[in-house]
């Protein structure tokens, strides 16, 4: 499939501080790219740096082929990128209608059946002004500006925030429609169940630094908890084998976080004759918690060196 996106060593320095930090990664064409990671990861960062918002201290990118670090490319990447930024900063002054009609006297390609329909889909005021809407309402408004001026790729930042789980709904089912008429869309989100729902592929980032990016269907099939329990404590020696993220030891039982084949690992910890021995799915929840959790003990341990 076309790369749309693509990113090499990505880096954002904020006083010797890595705000991102020699991020890489790509975007497939058609792709919904669920982009992950708690407040203060490095998401919003990472898109402004894509939008030309932001000047990254090292490493490159290019959106459907035009340099992000370059000025006369960022002129070709707005007019082919739809971005809704966190903050939905909107004209206060202006009624939902007017700053609708406004912006879309600029896009020519500008989707009118999109457009209504959304308007009934959120059942938005359009006589009221944007400085009387709620945070949802704002939300909503600010999407409906974005997804149809018809665009290429969609980069969305926190695109349900402030809705109730209703509307948050038929936002998602929005981006599952508009990926199947072949946009492209990266949406970054701190709420692992929306990203879960619809995205089909996975970007994690943890202080800046990528965790894991690849497919859905795939990180959550090379994912999986293996829980013992022994008769004796085991030595933990054992669980230093390739593959084993995290240890969690509580008396006798053992929980093991593996990535990738679970059979090699099993074999040798069944030499040990555990009386118990479960091979757990992980949501992919589970699959996040659980690498910012070996992160952690990871640094923790560095700490102590």
């Amino acid at each position: 499939m076309e790369e749309v996106i693509t990113v090499k060593n990505l880096t954002k320095l904020y006083q010797n501080v890595s705000a991102v930090d020699h991020l890489s990664f790509s975007v497939q064409r058609g792709s919904i790219c669920g982009f992950l990671g708690q407040n203060g990861a490095g998401k919003s960062t990472t898109i402004k740096m894509l939008l030309g918002m932001v000047k990254p201290t090292e490493g490159s990118g290019n959106i459907l082929g035009y340099a992000i670090d370059k000025e006369e490319d960022s002129l070709e990447i707005r007019k082919r990128v739809a971005y809704v930024a966190e903050d939905k900063r909107l004209y206060d002054y202006m009624t939902v209608g007017q700053i609708i009609r406004f912006t879309k006297s600029f896009f020519p390609n500008w989707r009118e059946d999109l457009e209504k329909h959304l308007l009934q889909e959120f059942r938005l005021p359009i006589d009221r002004k944007i400085s009387k809407l709620s945070k949802g309402m704002r939300t909503q408004t600010a999407l409906i500006l974005g997804v149809c001026r018809n665009a290429e790729i969609l980069i969305l930042d926190e695109p349900s925030e402030g809705l109730d789980p209703v509307n948050n709904e038929k936002v998602l089912k929005l981006l599952v429609t508009l990926a199947a008429e072949g946009k492209t869309v990266l949406f970054s989100s701190h709420q692992v169940y929306e990203v879960e729902q619809v995205a089909d592929t996975i970007l994690m980032l943890h202080r800046g630094k990528r965790i894991e990016l690849a497919p859905l269907d795939e990180l959550k099939s090379n994912y999986k908890q293996i829980k013992l329990y022994f008769t004796f404590s085991p030595p933990r020696a054992l669980f230093n084998l390739p593959g084993i993220k995290s240890v969690t030891q509580e008396g006798n039982w053992v929980m093991l976080l593996v990535k990738g084949p679970t059979g090699p690992i099993i074999a040798q910890i069944s030499k040990l004759q555990p009386l118990s021995l479960e091979i757990i799915d992980l949501s992919l929840k589970d699959i996040f918690l659980e690498n910012l959790k070996a992160i952690e003990e990871d640094v923790a341990l560095q700490d102590l060196a």
